[in-house]
């Protein structure tokens, strides 16, 4: 199964999803989408296979969404899609990509409905949280 995450590293919930994919047997394409962000193109495929409401896929916390006004709600999807290319830290992660469908894994066990071998038995998140699976 070819899985691709959009992945920050410095992202706890991306480190757990990252490690549950690994544990479900397959080894992903990882996109470091800080250095290397999407094409507006694919921005817009990944927003749009995760039901197109760009708000869901954008984050607040940590980035400059206040300072820039994309609370406003009279912006267009365009609008906040150009400020997720300008300023990648927007956007929210981790996304994963599989045949199965694209989901913003948030908590990081949303994955598990992405993956073939979602048994992955017990796991422990970084946090010391533990997922029965």
């Amino acid at each position: 199964m070819l899985i691709t995450i959009y992945h920050n590293p410095a992202c706890g919930t991306s480190r757990n999803t990252l490690a549950m994919v690994r544990a479900s047997g397959v080894e992903p394409e990882v996109i470091e989408y800080l250095t290397t962000p999407p094409s507006r193109a694919r921005l817009i495929e990944l927003i749009d296979a995760m039901g197109g409401d760009v708000r869901a896929v954008i984050r607040e916390k940590g980035t400059p969404y206040q300072e820039l006004g994309l609370a406003n709600p009279d912006l267009s999807k365009d609008a906040l899609i150009d400020a997720m290319l300008q300023y990648p830290i927007l956007i929210n992660r981790p996304i994963v990509v599989t045949v199965k469908g694209v989901k913003l894994c948030r908590p990081s066990e949303l994955v598990l409905s992405l993956l073939d071998n979602p048994n992955i038995g017990r796991f422990v998140k970084e946090d010391g949280e533990v997922v029965n699976l």
